[in-house]
């Protein structure tokens, strides 16, 4: 099969797609023959080794796992021993975050893993990046046990954490500010926020609103510059290390304290459950993962460049011959 395969830490042109034997499904598992996967923030981290503390997850010399992508959306090609949820044939999505393989013609994946039948009438092109933005977003949500009512912002409304957050807050009911660029504006109306800030035109940590939560999924921010936004017990919360890798530490002391406070949530294993949710939400039309730009297999290194300027809007797919 073709794979997107690099056996060091680099830069994009690290990797090169060739051909690898297919894997075979062992016992428990299921082969997915993939249409469709794409290159994200998760990718980039683990095939560059940034932050270097990847590489203590990844391999600390060379890469354990030789093809990345952790989104895929296909069709079940055939079965392991003892697999019963699913029939050869059934169209598929989900998210391989530990195993990674999907930037393949083929992976596998454990059936009672994070794997789930398609929601009906999706393609795989839009069924494939509606995980891994989506599984950030709710452990942030979840996190913070957010429900109807909360005053959430959130920066960075236009990547795939920051528009699954959107909408699946909305959701829930709460009352949602999202932050964006002036071109984006009309885009990120569509999400559903009850109002958007427009960073180039005003700095959000100046506004007069108050929040209990401040969500910044890009990592752009801190918690100095955006305490003031919070209310007494509110909570700041970061994909990202922060300024001097400060937030895991803050996360730490801030709550000793009684009053605003950093959370770094580490996500927690995506599973069947978190699959149904996300499915149920889409069939609802209450979640629809952004686009930005769709890349052949073979243009790969190329997705990896674009995903690398910081430019993307949403989701970059990679369409799988």
């Amino acid at each position: 099969m073709k794979a997107a395969v690099r056996t060091r830490y680099g830069p994009p042109e690290a990797v090169r797609i060739v051909e690898v034997p297919s894997p075979v499904p062992g016992d428990g598992e299921v082969l997915v023959r993939v249409h469709a996967t794409t290159v994200n923030r998760t990718d980039c981290g683990f095939r560059a080794a940034h932050p270097w503390i990847v590489r203590f997850f990844a391999g600390l010399s060379k890469p354990k796992v030789t093809v990345l992508g952790c989104e895929f959306a296909g069709v079940v090609e055939s079965l392991g021993a003892g697999v019963t949820a699913f029939e050869p044939g059934d169209r598929v999505f989900g998210f391989s975050e530990d195993r990674f393989g999907a930037h393949a013609q083929y992976l596998t994946m454990p059936a009672d893993g994070a794997i789930a039948t398609m929601p009906a009438d999706m393609s795989f092109v839009e069924a494939a990046p509606s995980t891994e933005g989506s599984h950030y977003a709710l452990s942030f949500i979840r996190k913070v046990r957010a429900r109807s009512g909360q005053r959430v912002l959130v920066n960075g409304a236009t990547g795939a954490i920051g528009s699954a957050a959107v909408q699946i807050l909305k959701d829930l009911g709460a009352t949602v500010t999202a932050v964006c660029a002036t071109e984006h504006v009309e885009l990120v109306r569509g999400l559903g926020p009850d109002r958007i800030i427009d960073y180039r035109a005003e700095d959000f940590t100046k506004d007069e609103q108050r929040y209990d939560v401040v969500a910044d999924v890009v990592g752009k921010s801190s918690f100095g510059r955006c305490k003031r936004l919070l209310v007494p017990k509110g909570v700041y919360l970061s994909s990202d290390l922060g300024p001097l890798s400060q937030n895991p530490l803050l996360a730490l002391v801030t709550p000793l304290f009684g009053g605003r406070k950093v959370l770094f949530p580490i996500p927690k294993p995506h599973g069947r459950r978190e699959m149904v949710y996300l499915k149920q939400l889409i069939e609802a039309g209450s979640f629809t993962p952004l686009i930005d730009r769709r890349y052949p297999l073979e243009e790969i290194v190329d997705a990896y460049r674009y995903v690398e300027t910081g430019q993307k809007v949403g989701n970059v797919v990679i369409e799988v011959p």
